[in-house]
C-alpha cells in the first residue's frame, strides 16, 4: 500500500500539472458532489463546457482524480461495529512486510491499512457485524501466521467527524 501511494505521488509530480484555482474549485465540488452533471460543473466554476471538461481530463490524466464514486450510508445495513487496529509485527525484513500486506490486501472487512512510523507497524481501519465479528476476524489473523506481535484494538463508540481533506490545504502545503 506503502509502495502504491508513494507511484501514485511520484506520478503527480512527474506530471508537474500547475494546479489554479479553477482547477482546485473543480476538485472540491467534486469531492462534495460526484455526480454532478458537467454542464453544472462548467457553470459553477464560471467556464464553458468545452474547457472545464478539458480540465477534467487533464486531472484524470495526471493522477489528480483517481476514479469518481458513491458514499455508502454504512447505517442503512444495520449495525456495524467500527475498530482501529495498531499492529506491531515479529520481524521487519522486507518479506515480511510484504506477507502481511498480502494477507492484509484479502481481507474485506479491512477497508484500511496503513504503515505507520513509531512504535507500531501498521493501524487498520476493521469494519464488522459486532465484536464478536471482530474477534473472529483477529483469531484468523493470528492463525494465519503471517507475522504479528502483537495487536491494540481501539472500538469506534461514536463517529465524530469523517470527511475528505480539503483540495486548497493540500495545495498550499505542496
Amino acid at each position: 500500500m506503502q509502495k502504491h501511494l508513494a507511484k501514485r505521488g511520484a506520478a503527480i509530480r512527474q506530471a508537474q500539472i500547475k494546479l489554479d484555482d479553477r482547477d482546485l474549485k473543480i476538485l472540491a465540488i467534486l469531492q462534495r458532489e460526484g455526480r454532478i452533471p458537467k454542464a453544472t460543473l462548467a457553470e459553477r466554476v464560471n467556464l464553458t463546457p468545452t474547457p472545464c471538461w478539458e480540465r477534467l481530463k487533464r486531472l484524470e490524466d495526471a493522477g489528480i482524480i483517481e476514479s469518481y464514486g458513491a458514499r455508502i450510508s454504512l447505517r442503512a445495513f444495520g449495525p456495524l461495529t467500527i475498530v482501529f487496529v495498531q499492529i506491531e509485527l515479529e520481524s521487519h525484513q522486507a518479506e515480511d512486510f510484504s506477507r502481511f500486506e498480502a494477507a492484509i490486501g484479502k481481507i474485506e472487512r479491512i477497508v484500511e491499512c496503513w504503515a505507520v512510523g513509531g512504535g507500531i507497524d501498521y493501524m487498520l481501519k476493521i469494519i464488522t457485524r459486532d465484536l464478536e465479528d471482530y474477534q473472529k476476524l483477529i483469531e484468523d489473523l493470528l492463525a494465519a501466521k503471517i507475522g504479528v506481535r502483537r495487536y491494540y484494538s481501539y472500538v469506534v463508540t461514536a463517529p465524530v467527524k469523517d470527511t475528505p481533506l480539503p483540495v486548497s490545504a493540500v495545495a498550499e502545503a505542496g
